[in-house]
């Protein structure tokens, strides 16, 4: 398992898609950071950045990556090793490879401009995205039969969490003001790892302004620190559940 991990991870070190990723996170990094002069608006800016980049490529790299690796995954699966194992090994290696080009082109320039705690949640949240969006892409993988129809539904699942959910949100937020639906709104924010991402994030800035209606809710009725760790919470359920449905459908798919 180590082994093809170890392969998985050094093969998409040197992929030319994770390096321009890497390459163009750095440079807004530094570039933010440096015309703010490392105040907490840039530290905002990054956030914006992570919250939009990261689902889509992710999604997107890691679904696409497992289909060009089929023919790889069936020469494994004609040696004598547990299917989970081949598939927990290619997602631990793509989800720490793009979680290695997220530390290298964020957390570097965060530690080096703006070593505060927010900086260290940023990066944090940043990793858990890309653990949880690799879930997902492999998740659209063994779901899929078709590559196309893969990628595609990779899409919009990115786009869904991204811009969508939101949307969505405020429809059901206008539709029904006239009712108590505080508590519902709070567990609704756990439907969506973005929006618990920029919660996770906006508790630690203080921000109330710009934590939106679902944000300041989520604070009332959870405060800072539960808010915190309920944040977290919902963002591992995120990681291991995706996980767990793929590896359970993989088991039992015929390839």
């Amino acid at each position: 398992m180590r082994t093809v991990s170890k392969y998985v991870f050094l093969d998409l070190l040197k992929n030319r898609s994770i390096l321009v990723y890497t390459a163009v996170l750095a440079v807004l990094s530094f570039t933010l950071l440096g015309l703010d002069g490392g105040s907490a608006k840039g530290l905002l800016s990054l956030l914006n950045i992570t919250l939009l980049f990261v689902p889509v490529i992710t999604t997107l790299f890691s679904a696409i990556y497992f289909f060009n690796s089929l023919e790889f995954i069936e020469l494994l699966l004609s040696q004598p090793v547990k299917r989970t194992r081949i598939l927990l090994s290619e997602y631990g290696g793509m989800a720490l490879s793009l979680s290695a080009a997220f530390v290298v082109g964020v957390g570097f320039p965060l530690t080096v401009l703006l070593p505060v705690t927010a900086s260290f949640v940023l990066i944090m949240t940043g990793v858990l995205l890309t653990f949880i969006f690799t879930s997902l892409g492999l998740l659209i993988f063994v779901l899929s039969r078709d590559k196309t129809r893969g990628i595609g539904a990779a899409i919009i699942v990115s786009l869904f969490f991204t811009l969508l959910f939101d949307g969505l949100m405020m429809a059901f937020i206008f539709t029904f003001s006239d009712y108590p639906i505080d508590r519902a709104v709070v567990a609704m924010v756990g439907l969506n790892p973005v929006d618990l991402a920029r919660i996770l994030m906006l508790l630690q800035l203080d921000v109330a302004v710009l934590m939106g209606y679902s944000g300041a809710l989520f604070k009332e009725f959870l405060g800072s620190s539960t808010g915190s760790l309920y944040a977290v919470g919902c963002l591992g359920l995120w990681t291991v559940v995706p996980l767990w449905l793929a590896l359970r459908i993989f088991r039992k798919k015929d390839l």
